[in-house]
């Protein structure tokens, strides 16, 4: 399998995980601190939302480069 295919299948996957499920979540560490012998941290939850066209797009996009990688032959 050659890194054409390998990218093309990889943006069909990426674009049809990201129209089934809309978006990804991910925990960030804000704030940390030291107050003797208490340790604290503050976590934020972040949300991205991965837009229906990107996701169509990425899949149609792996699709031609699919087709394309295979008329060449």
């Amino acid at each position: 399998m050659n890194a054409a295919k390998l990218v093309a299948i990889i943006l069909i996957a990426g674009g049809a995980l990201g129209l089934a499920y809309g978006g990804f979540s991910y925990t960030k560490e804000t704030h940390e601190g030291k107050l003797g012998p208490i340790e604290f941290s503050v976590k934020e939850k972040e949300h991205v939302n991965v837009p229906v066209w990107a996701g169509l797009g990425a899949v149609l996009l792996g699709g031609a480069m699919l087709l394309v990688g295979s008329r060449n032959k």
